[in-house]
């Protein structure tokens, strides 16, 4: 009898604990706080989006317009530079070899121009006179000669052969006269028009080469933009970022910025708007921005400018339900940030604006 009691009884047992354990784990789970208070819209109805805060000249990537390797890199992040101001430098040695390599062939030229421009050279030409008059008196006695034997020729002294040999030195040395004569003329008259025309080709042509090798030293050295700022004048820029080092191998067609410049007298937040929400969109509507881990502070938005081309969607905030597919309209604002917390370029901001429902506008006004 006792026997057939001690399984019921522990049955009973474990049924007791089960029964306990299962109503201890039915508690309410209490609902934590989350640890920052996120964003909240202050207006009842609204265009919520995302913004990137960039500098009112925009975010200046630079470059590089040709490959090699950096010898120096003359700012650091936080200077502020103007227009014109050097930022990094590539090897120039190549190039310097050929600026003076270039030069001396311009001065090679520009000599080889002088020679020929003061030509004749005034000891050039007593040779050529002296020779001249060598030939003159060579025709003189070849002609006293020719008369002589004529004359004996006439008196049957001399034989025709004999007249026939004076008469051809006679006309040799008259020929070697008109040569001279000729070279005298050509020596004074100076450099031929075309020979002189070839030479400034030359020059120029050498002065040519060494403002190329000039211009392909100074694309050496990578220099600030110029730009205005929104009120005309020109922009003085603030090193936001430094991707480069002295001794680095860079490309002329990198895609990495090696240096970021920007204006950050005033920012702008660069707006993403979803495409289903342009139609609710208005410019003239009052905006706000509420800068990430922040809630409590709140940036009044002035409007800048629509760029009216909607793109896809690069700028994501890591939600598993956003869409990678949505185009959206990038609109800019400009930031007060007078008496607030000063905020960064590149900082994420949630942006609201007071929407409008342009389509219940457009049927009230039809009715």
């Amino acid at each position: 009898m006792k026997r057939s009691l001690i399984l019921p009884l522990v049955s009973g047992i474990f049924l007791l604990f089960a029964t306990q354990h299962v109503m201890s784990r039915q508690k309410p789970i209490e609902q934590a706080s989350p640890p920052i208070e996120p964003s909240r819209s202050p207006f009842d109805r609204q265009v919520a989006g995302s913004g990137i805060v960039e500098a009112q000249t925009e975010n200046i990537k630079i470059g590089s317009p040709l490959a090699g390797i950096v010898e120096k890199v003359d700012v650091a992040v936080g200077d502020t530079v103007k227009p014109d101001a050097p930022l990094f430098q590539l090897d120039t040695r190549q190039v310097e070899a050929d600026l003076r390599a270039g030069a001396a062939r311009l001065a090679a030229a520009e000599s080889e121009l002088a020679r020929i421009a003061s030509m004749p050279r005034p000891e050039d030409v007593p040779p050529v006179e002296a020779q001249r008059r060598e030939a003159e008196a060579q025709v003189a006695e070849m002609r006293d000669m020719f008369q002589r034997t004529t004359r004996l020729f006439e008196k049957k002294v001399s034989t025709e052969e004999e007249m026939t040999s004076r008469r051809a030195r006679l006309d040799v040395a008259m020929a070697q006269l008109d040569r001279m004569k000729a070279e005298e003329a050509r020596l004074k008259a100076g450099a031929w028009d075309a020979e002189k025309k070839v030479s400034k080709a030359a020059v120029e042509r050498a002065r040519a080469e060494l403002e190329q090798s000039r211009t392909e030293r100074d694309r050496h050295t990578i220099l600030t933009p110029h730009m205005k700022d929104p009120d005309g004048e020109p922009a003085e820029f603030v090193v936001l970022q430094v991707n480069v080092r002295p001794g680095e191998a860079v490309a002329s067609a990198s895609s990495t910025a090696l240096i970021v410049l920007g204006n950050i007298r005033r920012k702008n937040v660069r707006v993403d708007i979803d495409e289903h929400d342009i139609p609710r969109f208005n410019p003239e509507a009052e905006a706000i921005a509420i800068v990430r881990g922040d809630a409590r502070e709140q940036y009044p938005l002035q409007f800048v400018r629509i760029e009216p081309y909607v793109i896809p969607k690069r700028s994501l905030t890591g939600d598993n339900t956003e869409r990678v597919d949505t185009r959206v309209l990038q609109v800019l604002y400009r930031i007060d940030e007078s008496g607030r917390s000063p905020i960064y370029v590149g900082q994420q901001m949630d942006v609201f604006l007071k929407a409008t429902d342009r389509t219940a506008s457009k049927a009230t006004a039809g009715r």
